[in-house]
């Protein structure tokens, strides 16, 4: 019986870039880079794609001024940037300490990634959120909401952003960083148990995938399911 591979990341990748449409050919992506594990798999492979599908390619920073570390992160990302020939910039944003922080934080990264694609003619917004990425923010929900539309999240294309990662798990990404190489740094704040995704992330899921392995896959078509009832 011949040996079956799981898929690569690239083949992940390019197939849900073919099957949710989420960047026609001639078009051109900003992809948005912090400096972490998914956001530099997602800028390898989609510098690795973008002669193949026949898009333009440009990556962005943002720096909350949260974190000392963090523009020597972004430095490593322009560096990587360039060895792989794609554009690179950065924002700096202030977000000022206090409540809802991660909440802030993704508004003001929002707004600057907006505003750098519209600089540069952008049609799409790529982000690295995966299949966990996804999974964790069903549970949350699930925790936080008992109406089922509120479970409809990180679709794979939502307006003018995608997700090409949204097929891969976690372990899909860690093993393409270790087989190309691809340089990541890790923040701290991903693990910080004051906030409720560090605990999913850490305890919660951890736990649900000792129950049922496929947890994470079918969060996640629980998430297509409420989005296809939004629709309906």
């Amino acid at each position: 019986m011949p040996r079956t591979h799981p898929p690569t990341l690239i083949t992940l990748v390019r197939a849900a870039m073919r099957d949710h449409d989420l960047a026609a050919r001639g078009s051109t992506v900003l992809v948005a880079v912090s400096g972490g594990p998914d956001s530099m798999a997602l800028l390898h492979v989609l510098a690795k794609l973008r002669e193949r599908l026949a898009f333009g390619l440009f990556a962005h920073g943002v720096d909350h001024g949260l974190r000392a570390a963090a523009a020597s992160e972004l430095d490593r990302a322009e560096q990587f940037s360039r060895e792989l020939d794609v554009p690179f910039d950065r924002t700096r944003v202030t977000v000022h300490p206090g409540g809802n922080l991660q909440a802030r934080a993704r508004s003001a990264r929002w707004a600057a990634l907006k505003a750098a694609a519209a600089r540069n003619s952008a049609d799409r917004i790529a982000t690295g959120h995966h299949a966990d990425d996804r999974a964790e923010t069903v549970m949350m929900r699930l925790l936080r909401s008992s109406h089922v539309g509120s479970l409809a999240v990180l679709a794979p294309r939502s307006g003018d952003r995608i997700r090409p990662l949204v097929h891969a798990r976690r372990a899909d990404i860690d093993a393409h960083i270790a087989r190309h190489g691809v340089p990541y740094a890790v923040d701290p704040s991903n693990a910080d148990p004051r906030f409720l995704r560090a605990r999913v992330r850490s305890e919660v899921l951890p736990i649900l995938e000792r129950l049922s392995p496929r947890i994470v896959e079918h969060l996640c078509a629980l998430a297509d399911d409420a989005a296809r009832r939004q629709k309906e």
